[in-house]
């Protein structure tokens, strides 16, 4: 595995504490992967709402990038009162999946070519 010179990563998750951001893909991913020329990812992070203190922004997942080099990400992150629990979507654009799913209120901007099929989210 430390020979990977691509990685297209796609993942989801369910935490109990927090969200996947940028220093997890730094340093459990591409810190070891010291060949890595190409990288894809597209991560959605789920958690419950457990009265929680703090709770991550889009700008904190976001600023959790900046020394990922080479990739244009896009983030969002929303928190659902009603059904108690929240989500961040991470993924680095030009976002290449061919499903986008649970897209909220805060969807990102873009221009999602190879996109086919889309499922929407709102709490209401």
């Amino acid at each position: 595995m430390f020979n990977l010179v691509e990685l297209d990563l796609r993942l989801v998750m369910f935490d109990e504490k927090r969200f996947i951001d940028g220093y997890d893909l730094k340093y459990n991913i591409i810190n070891h992967l010291l060949r890595l020329n190409k990288f894809v990812f597209n991560i959605s992070s789920h958690l419950p709402l457990n009265d929680q203190i703090s709770l991550s922004s889009n700008e904190d997942c976001q600023l959790s990038f900046k020394d990922v080099q080479d990739n244009k990400v896009i983030s969002y992150v929303d928190y659902f009162s009603d059904c108690k629990r929240g989500q961040c979507h991470i993924y680095s654009y030009p976002y290449q999946g061919k499903r986008y799913q649970s897209i909220t209120n805060n969807f990102s901007y873009g221009l999602f070519e190879s996109v086919r099929e889309v499922s929407l989210f709102d709490e209401r």
